[in-house]
């Protein structure tokens, strides 16, 4: 029978990541904080220092060579990027610096015009801070009340706590597909269903999705999906709000300036068709070509392979981990993808990422911009552990032996 490991080579691929070929603190790299930021391939490094080398010119204005090649590359990503999510056209992407302005463009456009005093806006307990705090500065500026949906001990959202909250009152649900802290995986279809029974409009924010699951927007019938390319194998700051094309043209602009104007007097401006109406100014353009580039490594690979090697790995790590005394993973929902919190009796987490990183081993500590999951579970933080496509059970045992290692210390 065929295994993962027989689809994907991983040593060729690690090749393909420049930055795990190094030694930190005299120890061969182990990077395990993939949920922060994938790694580049190179690949994504050539397509941006192309970009700069021989086709670095502003896009949509100019009649000269170099500004129609990088206008063409620029709108061949939007292209990419609305097949990659299932999209119905290209006027439904975006273009942002990431997530947290996808949010935030919601807020202050789609927010700000259609939600009013005594509306109702739902979240849930295991948001990150950007879907949290955009909400909340709305809320308090018109008079809106927020509700969260709660998160079980095993951390997964409870949906009959959700349907008690809908109402005619509620005007939008925004909640993230996967969990940046616990790495569950959210019934998407399901609230969105809930949801729109009620008239309300669904914001998913697929930051932690977009590299581990096939995203179809129709299927899923979200109406606004926001994603960063720098989760996704890609460049940082960059990123892309889908939104249907119904509610995008009937939302305000974003911010003002060139290109999202169709015509401009002292009088009055007329804006621009989408999806150029929020795309105000001169783009991250290197960084929008290089996302496509982005895609089609994952294309190569295989999304299947890629989520059915990080689900072996994510197995693996907790089986290993499970068997470390006073070791406890937060976060044990049935539908997961490749990340790994937990706490360690008696050692701050803090302490655990210092030593780890003694010996060449990278994981993130913290509450992980969850403070509010954080309390949920009556803790500070966790150490983190998150894999993708170039990480092997050779690095987990690794990150075993150093846990061992740093509990011997510290104990």
């Amino acid at each position: 029978m065929e295994t993962i490991t027989d689809i994907l080579n991983i040593q060729e691929i690690r090749a393909d990541f420049p930055i795990l070929d190094q030694e930190i603190n005299g120890k061969k790299l182990v990077y395990f904080d993939n949920a922060a930021t994938t790694q580049k391939p190179t690949p994504v490094i050539n397509a941006i220092a192309h970009y700069y080398n021989f086709d670095n010119a502003n896009i949509h204005r100019g009649i000269h060579t170099l500004a129609e090649r990088a206008t063409r590359d620029f709108e061949a990503s939007r292209t990419a990027i609305r097949d990659f999510l299932g999209a119905s056209s290209t006027e439904e992407i975006i273009f942002t610096s990431g997530t947290t302005q996808g949010i935030n463009l919601v807020a202050s456009t789609y927010g700000r015009k259609f939600i009013n005093a005594g509306d109702e806006i739902i979240i849930s307990g295991m948001e990150h801070h950007s879907n949290i705090v955009p909400w909340q500065m709305l809320c308090e500026e018109k008079g809106i009340v927020l509700k969260v949906i709660p998160v079980s001990d095993e951390g997964e959202l409870d949906l009959e706590a959700f349907e008690k909250l809908l109402s005619e009152k509620v005007k939008l649900v925004s909640f993230n597909h996967v969990s940046n802290s616990l790495g569950t995986i959210n019934p998407v279809k399901t609230i969105v269903d809930l949801a729109h029974k009620f008239g309300a409009k669904v914001l998913v924010d697929g930051a932690q999705a977009t590299s581990h699951i096939n995203i179809d927007v129709q299927a899923l019938d979200v109406d606004f999906y926001v994603f960063s390319a720098h989760k996704l194998y890609g460049p940082t700051g960059m990123g892309v709000l889908y939104g249907k094309k119904d509610i995008l043209n009937a939302m305000p602009p974003y911010m003002g300036g060139g290109e999202m104007i169709k015509e401009v007097t002292f009088e009055k401006t007329t804006y621009n068709e989408l999806p150029y109406k929020f795309e105000a100014g001169t783009p991250n353009i290197a960084d929008v070509v290089a996302l496509k580039t982005a895609l089609e490594y994952t294309d190569k690979l295989g999304r299947e392979n890629i989520a059915a090697h990080e689900n072996m790995l994510l197995n693996y790590a907790t089986d290993q981990l499970r068997e470390i005394e006073g070791l406890r993973i937060i976060g044990n929902a049935k539908n997961k993808i490749s990340v790994l919190s937990f706490v360690i009796d008696g050692i701050h987490h803090q302490d655990i990422g210092v030593l780890l990183d003694n010996q060449g081993i990278a994981v993130r500590t913290g509450h992980h911009c969850t403070q509010p999951l954080m309390q949920r579970f009556n803790i500070l933080g966790t150490s983190r552990a998150s894999f993708a496509v170039y990480n092997t059970t050779e690095e987990i045992d690794r990150l075993v032996a150093g846990l061992h290692k740093t509990i011997k210390m510290l104990k």
